[in-house]
C-alpha cells in the first residue's frame, strides 16, 4: 500500500540543507518587537484616556501621570479623551499586526496631540510635548515596519461595530453618570434612569436628569463626554459601512478545475478537500503547486500539504508567506504529512509538531476474520440480523430522491448543531455538481435511510472519508456496519485504499496507557481523556483503531513557540471545536 504521498516524488532535486526560503521566513521568527511594544503602549494610553476622561476622581489623581502619556487631555476635553481612548484601544491590536492604516491613523493622532500641546502653550506642559514629539519620531522611525494591508472584510463588520460600541459606550456612559453623581438632584438615578440618559446623551438630547446647580460643571463634562460617544460610534460605522469591501471571493471555477487537475496528476489523501468553498488559494510562479488557506482570526491558516508536483512545493510555500506578510497574518499549516512537514521546515525554518495520525486502510487486506476484529464481527453480524442492509454506488449514480433527502437527515443528524470539518471535510452532501465522483454508503432499514458515508476522491484508487452520519435512534452499530461494508465492497469501484477519520493525539492515548509510561505522559493523557467529553478525541482513536488500520502521522507547522496559543486558538475556531456565540441576525454574515 502507498503513502499518502509518495517520499520518492520528492527526492530528485532537494536535500537536507536549509531551503532559499529561509532567509525571508525568518521574519516570521525573528519579527522585530517595535510593533508589539507601540501596540501594548497603545493599549495602555487608551485605558488611561478613558480612565481620566471618564472618572473626575481618577482625573485629579491621574493629572500628574496624564502629563507623560501622549494623547491625554486635559480635564475640559474630557469627552475628547475617552473618545480618543476608545479609538487607541480599538487601533492597538492593528498595530501590533503592523497595519499600514493603523500606522497612519496614529501617526494623526500623534500630531494632533502635539498640535494639542503647542496650542495651550509648551511652557506649561514640557514633558507631555516633549514624549509627544518622541513618540511622533518613533512611529516615523519605524514607519517602513507597518506595511500589513487590510484584512479582506465585508460590510456585514460595520454592523458588528456598531453593536460593539453601542454596548461599550452606553456601558461607559453609565459608568460617566455613576463617576459625577453629586451633580445630580437624588445623586445617583439608578441603572435604567442612567441608561436612558446616556442613550439620549449620545444623540445630542440632555436635561432628563436634574441637575443640582448651574455652577457645577460636571453635568456639562457628562453631556459633552455622551455626545462624543455617540458620534463616535456614528462615524466608525458608517466609515465601515461605506467603504469599499475587500473580501476575497470564494474558490472560482478555474481554480477548482485547476486543482482537480493537479489531484489527477499528483493524488493525496487530505487534497480533494482543497475544494471547499471557503478556502482560497496561493499558487507557485509555475503554477504546478498551490496551497489552500484560510484566515481565522489574523493566522493564514493552510490544510495538508501542498497540492501538485513536490518539486514545486517550494514556490507555492514562497507565495504563501509573501501572503502572509503582506497582510500581517501570522502562517501556520495544520494537519500535513511528514513530506510536507519535512519540506515546510527545510524550507523555512518553523516547527513541527506531532498532532495525530491518519487511520489509512488496504482494502485488499482487510477482513473481518482473526481475533483482532472479533468485536467488529460481532457488532455487524448482530446488526444485519436486527434487518439493516447497505448499499455503495457514486454521488452521479444516486437518485435525486435519495440527494434530496440526504440534505435533510445530515442536517437533522448532526449532533451539536454545529458543522465540524476545515481540513478533513468538504461540507457538501451528494453535490452531483462539486462530487460526482464521490462514493455513498447507505444503511437501511425497512426501506428507510438509518446512516450514511460520503468519501472523496482520492486519485483513482482512493477514497477519503469525508461525511458520517447516523440517525440518533438507529440501533448501535450502524457505523461500523457501514464502515465495514464499505472497506468490503469499495474493490466493485476499483478502490484499493481508503482513509478514515484523523485522530489527534493518538500516540499519546496508546502510549499513555502503557506499562512504563511516565508520569507527563499519564497526565497529559488524563487529560486528554477529560476533554474527550466535549471533543470525543479518544472515542474516535478507538473507533477508527477497530479496524486494524496503518497510522499515519501528522503535524502542525508554526513560526514560534510564541505562536503556538494562538494558532492553536485558530486551528480549534476552523475545525469548529471552539465556537463563540454570534448574533443570529449576523449568522450568514463573512467572519475572517
Amino acid at each position: 500500500m502507498t503513502r499518502p504521498a509518495d517520499l520518492t516524488s520528492v527526492a530528485s532535486g532537494h536535500d537536507d540543507s536549509p531551503g532559499p526560503l529561509l532567509a525571508f521566513a525568518s521574519r516570521f521568527m525573528r519579527e522585530s518587537r517595535a510593533p508589539r511594544w507601540i501596540g501594548n503602549l497603545t493599549y495602555l494610553i487608551g485605558f488611561l484616556n478613558i480612565a481620566t476622561g471618564s472618572l473626575h476622581r481618577w482625573r485629579d489623581r491621574l493629572h500628574p501621570v496624564t502629563e507623560w502619556v501622549p494623547g491625554a487631555f486635559s480635564d475640559a476635553a474630557a469627552a475628547g479623551t475617552v473618545v480618543a481612548g476608545i479609538m487607541l484601544v480599538l487601533l492597538a491590536h492593528s498595530l501590533k499586526r503592523r497595519k499600514l492604516r493603523a500606522w497612519w491613523t496614529a501617526a494623526v493622532l500623534m500630531f494632533v496631540s502635539v498640535g494639542f500641546h503647542v496650542v495651550h502653550g509648551p511652557a506649561r506642559e514640557p514633558l507631555a510635548l516633549g514624549l509627544s514629539l518622541v513618540g511622533l519620531a518613533l512611529l516615523l522611525a519605524y514607519r517602513r515596519q507597518f506595511y500589513a494591508l487590510g484584512d479582506p472584510t465585508t460590510r456585514w463588520r460595520a454592523i458588528w461595530a456598531f453593536f460593539a460600541l453601542l454596548v461599550l459606550s452606553l456601558c461607559l456612559g453609565v459608568l460617566v453618570i455613576a463617576a459625577n453623581h453629586r451633580a445630580f438632584v437624588g445623586g445617583w438615578p439608578g441603572l435604567w434612569p442612567a441608561l436612558t440618559y446616556a442613550a439620549k446623551g449620545m444623540l445630542g438630547v440632555s436635561g432628563s436628569l436634574a441637575v443640582r446647580t448651574s455652577r457645577d460643571r460636571s453635568s456639562d463634562l457628562v453631556d459633552a463626554i455622551l455626545l462624543g460617544l455617540g458620534l463616535m460610534t456614528a462615524l466608525i460605522t458608517a466609515y465601515l459601512a461605506l467603504r469599499a469591501p475587500h473580501r476575497q471571493a470564494p474558490l472560482t471555477p478555474a481554480d477548482d478545475a485547476r486543482v482537480r487537475e493537479l489531484l489527477a496528476r499528483h493524488p493525496d489523501s487530505l487534497g480533494y478537500f482543497t475544494t471547499r468553498e471557503d478556502k482560497q488559494l496561493v499558487w507557485s510562479e509555475s503554477g504546478k503547486s498551490c496551497i489552500g488557506y484560510r484566515v481565522v482570526n489574523g493566522v493564514m491558516l493552510a490544510a495538508g500539504d501542498p497540492l501538485g508536483d513536490p518539486e514545486a512545493w517550494p514556490g507555492a510555500i514562497k507565495a504563501y508567506l509573501t501572503e502572509a506578510d503582506r497582510h500581517g497574518w501570522t502562517p501556520a499549516v495544520l494537519g500535513c504529512s511528514e513530506l510536507g512537514g519535512t519540506a515546510w521546515t527545510r524550507e523555512t525554518g518553523f516547527s513541527a509538531l506531532e498532532l495525530g495520525d491518519e487511520a489509512i486502510v488496504d482494502t485488499t487486506t482487510f477482513s473481518l476474520q482473526g481475533r483482532p476484529m472479533r468485536n467488529v464481527r460481532q457488532m455487524v453480524n448482530r446488526i444485519r440480523r436486527q434487518g439493516y442492509t447497505t448499499e455503495i454506488m457514486r454521488v452521479r449514480d444516486t437518485p435525486p430522491e435519495i440527494r434530496i433527502h440526504a440534505l435533510g437527515d445530515a442536517d437533522s443528524w448532526r449532533v451539536g448543531g454545529t458543522e465540524r470539518g476545515f481540513s478533513m471535510a468538504t461540507s457538501r452532501v451528494m453535490d452531483v455538481r462539486h462530487d460526482p465522483d464521490a462514493v455513498v454508503m447507505l444503511a437501511r432499514k425497512e426501506g428507510k435511510v438509518e446512516g450514511m458515508l460520503q468519501f472523496v476522491p482520492w486519485g483513482a484508487d482512493g477514497m477519503s472519508l469525508d461525511l458520517m452520519r447516523r440517525n440518533p435512534r438507529a440501533d448501535p452499530g450502524i457505523n461500523e456496519l457501514l464502515i465495514v461494508d464499505a472497506l468490503t465492497r469499495s474493490t466493485e469501484l476499483g478502490i484499493t485504499r481508503v482513509s478514515l477519520n484523523f485522530a489527534m493525539f493518538r500516540s499519546t492515548f496508546e502510549r499513555g496507557e502503557r506499562l512504563g509510561a511516565g508520569p507527563v505522559l499519564r497526565f497529559w493523557r488524563k487529560l486528554l481523556v477529560l476533554g474527550n467529553r466535549w471533543f470525543q478525541l479518544e472515542s474516535l482513536y478507538r473507533f477508527n483503531a477497530k479496524f486494524q488500520p496503518t497510522w499515519y502521522p501528522r503535524f502542525i507547522v508554526y513560526p514560534t513557540t510564541r505562536s503556538l496559543i494562538r494558532v492553536g486558538l485558530a486551528m480549534g475556531e476552523a475545525e469548529a471545536f471552539i465556537v463563540w456565540p454570534k448574533l443570529r441576525l449576523l449568522a450568514h454574515g463573512s467572519r475572517r
